[in-house]
Formats: C-alpha cells, structure tokens, sequence
C-alpha cells in the first residue's frame, strides 16, 4: 500500500499529550472567569483577550512591541553570544587566560542580572544602548561558561590522537578541541537565546521607554487593564517556546554527525 499522507497520518501523541495542560488550564479559566467568583477586572474571559490583539485601541500595539523586541533581543543577543564565545574561547584554550581573568570573570556573574540596571542607565539612560547592553550581558555569561566548559572536557583520548598525529596547535584547536566542544557550545548558545528574551521583557518593563512587549505590561499594569498584561504574557510564552523549540531542531541537526550515544 502507497505511505499515507502527511496530512493522514495520526498525530504524534507526545504532541497530543503537551496539549493536554494547556486545554485544561483553558477549560479552567474559562470556567472560573464565567462563574463570577473572581472579578471580571482580574480574570478576563478567554473570548475578550483573544481579541484584544486586534481590535483593542492598546492592545493592537502588541504586534509592532513584539517586532520591537525581537529586534532588540536579536541585537543584544549577537553582542553578548559572540563576545562570549570569544572569551570563552580564550579561557578554555590559555590557562594563562583563566588564570588572569577567570577569578574576576567568576565574581562578576555572581551579581544579580537586574543589579545592573541602576549603572547601566547612570550610564547609557533610558533608550535603547542601555537595553541592548544589558541583554548581551544576559547572553555573554552562559555562552562562556559553556565554550571554557566544553572544551575542558574534551576526552583526553583525542588530545592523545592529535599528538601521535603531531598536529600543530591550530589543527588541534581546529580539527580536535573545537569539534568536542560543540555539543556544550550549542547548549550555550541555546541558554544565551533564552536568557536574551527573558532580559528583553526585563528591560523593556524597568527601563519602560519606546516599543515592547515589556512596556506594553507596564503599561497594562498602570492602567489596570488585566486583558493587555495576560495578552502579553501570553506572548512572551509563546515567543520563548517558539524560539526555544526552533534551536532545538538546529541542534538536533547540526550534532547529528555525533550519532546514536553508545
């Protein structure tokens, strides 16, 4: 018999089991925002947020907020992940270099992420400089954590090949010690992605002005406008599982070359 159609097929049910939260917890606020035990003002009805989007006068600004963020945390994010895979890089191959500046490196990223914003706006203000540097600092330490990481634990049995090989440094770096350390790199890079949205929301909600996702909460919060501010959140979820699943099946991808795990 010919392969049925994709559009045929059964659905997977690990998809069918993760919707199963979901649905539920749809069914219950529906539930509980028609039964009038909570105030219409703090839960709103499912039907009233679906539409606040696009027809509600604030809530349409959603849709260039989220444009807004995605560019700042795409910005921020490529600042902090390529610095940090740099010095990463340069902590995990010169001992020197952790020497020197790992202690310092290890005492900083020890301070709180949302401690920064006080001397990052003394310093940059409100706008968008401020913003974009205080996401590349939520990318920069993740992404260096896991470059040093993964290159430490490269097995010693293919440093061991590379020296009956006698390969110089840079074939080492390049053809041994870059390749083992991909799998940690990618989780880094995966981290740096998340750590970014979450600072972008962070940063648009303390430092309040211009678009955003962030601001549009604040702003639904002042106005006590509960629709805008679930909206919102809604968003931001959606945005960060969508960012998160679409890295995963990179990475799945791009390490296929490892193999199954013995």
């Amino acid at each position: 018999m010919p392969a049925a159609l994709p559009f045929l097929r059964a659905p997977d049910p690990r998809i069918l089991r993760g919707t199963v939260l979901p649905a539920v917890l749809l069914l219950a606020w529906g539930v509980f925002a028609h039964s009038g035990l909570v105030s219409g003002h703090l839960l709103v009805p499912v039907e009233k947020v679906a539409l606040v989007p696009f027809l509600d006068p604030h809530g349409v600004h959603l849709w260039p907020g989220l444009a807004a963020s995605l560019a700042r945390m795409a910005a921020g994010f490529t600042i902090g992940a390529a610095a940090g895979l740099l010095f990463g890089l340069g902590m995990g191959l010169s001992r020197t270099a952790d020497r020197m500046f790992g202690p310092t490196f290890h005492a900083v990223r020890q301070i709180a992420l949302y401690a920064w914003i006080p001397l990052l706006t003394a310093w940059f203000g409100n706008g968008e400089p401020a913003k974009v540097v205080f996401i590349a600092l939520s990318a920069f330490f993740p992404m260096v954590l896991n470059t040093q990481e993964g290159l430490r634990t490269v097995p010693a049995a293919y440093r061991e090949v590379a020296r009956v090989l006698t390969l110089s440094r840079w074939q080492l770096v390049r053809r041994v010690l870059l390749p083992g350390a991909m799998p940690s790199i990618f989780i880094g890079v995966q981290l740096a992605l998340i750590y970014a949205w979450l600072a972008t929301v962070g940063a648009e909600y303390a430092m309040g002005l211009g678009l955003g996702v962030g601001t549009l909460l604040s702003e639904g919060r002042e106005h006590f406008r509960m629709d805008i501010v679930i909206v919102g959140v809604l968003a931001l979820a959606l945005v960060g599982f969508a960012i998160n699943a679409a890295f995963g099946r990179i990475f799945s991808r791009a390490l296929r070359w490892r193999g199954p795990a013995s």
